[in-house]
């Protein structure tokens, strides 16, 4: 089916590709103004490791023409993106700028989850919750942030072609500020937004069970890794309250912040509502 004759689907419908099941289609979501995101043309999802060649398919029938890779150098390196025929791959560095934050470093917990005792030792106490809310805020601030917002906002404006699917490691926090900054843009509710977002907890914790079975078998308690591996709207909000704190509001973020001035947002607009 090409994205031209990709019918309207429900607002967070679950994936259509069982081995991407963070994957969701952004569109149908109600604006403010009454007109809703289109469907087919911006995807959100975790990385591709886990596609198998059957779903690959299934993932090209979607018609993406763009791929955003939001992750670090090392994770690009370590699990590199799929070659599809046609697809533009671009990628934007969102924590270059931090070395240390838990989201660019989530394959230590996915394929080491055996070293059980030291990370128990680091998540114990809420260290998890707060160093990852400080990734949040950081998905705000930090210099590489802005260069890799403002170049996918850029692209989905018009630079790139549609559709477009963009993604990180597990699709959930640089993934899921993307997400939730465009549909803020396109004029949804926070309340959606949230929703979107707090999805992933459906979608991926599930499909994460072999870490967290693992992770127990090596003597880890698997809870400890819920904060990790899942979202929690405390870490939305505290990347909220960093724009309202730094810039006002968010068009103060992304003209301030971004660099981008309100044509980009009415582009963004005129593309993707209907």
């Amino acid at each position: 089916m090409t994205a031209a004759q990709t019918p309207n689907v429900e607002p967070g419908a679950p994936s259509p590709i069982a081995s991407l099941p963070n994957l969701r289609d952004l569109g149908d979501w109600e604006a403010a103004d009454g007109r809703r995101v289109k469907a087919g043309r911006v995807y959100r999802t975790a990385d591709f490791s886990g596609l198998t060649d059957s779903d690959a398919r299934l993932f090209e029938s979607l018609g993406v023409r763009t791929v955003y890779d939001l992750r670090s150098a090392s994770e690009r390196a370590a699990v590199p993106d799929p070659e599809f025929d046609g697809v533009a791959n671009l990628a934007l560095d969102v924590l270059a700028d931090s070395s240390t934050a838990i989201p660019a470093n989530l394959r230590h917990f996915l394929d080491d989850p055996a070293t059980a005792a030291k990370v128990n030792a680091e998540l114990s106490g809420g260290g998890a919750v707060e160093a990852i809310t400080d990734t949040y805020r950081s998905m705000v601030a930090l210099p590489s942030a802005h260069a890799a917002y403002r170049r996918f906002f850029l692209g989905l404006a018009g630079e790139d072609t549609a559709p477009a699917a963009f993604h990180c490691t597990t699709g959930k926090d640089r993934t899921g500020w993307a997400a939730a900054t465009l549909l803020t843009l396109l004029g949804v509710s926070r309340e959606d937004v949230f929703t979107d977002y707090l999805l992933t907890n459906e979608r991926l914790v599930p499909a994460l069970k072999p870490v967290f079975d693992t992770f127990a078998a090596a003597g880890g308690e698997p809870d400890l890794l819920l904060p990790i591996l899942g979202v929690r709207e405390e870490y939305l909000l505290a990347a909220f309250d960093e724009v309202d704190t730094r810039y006002g509001s968010l068009s103060g973020y992304f003209a301030d912040g971004l660099g981008l001035d309100e044509t980009v947002a009415d582009a963004l607009r005129a593309t993707f509502l209907k």
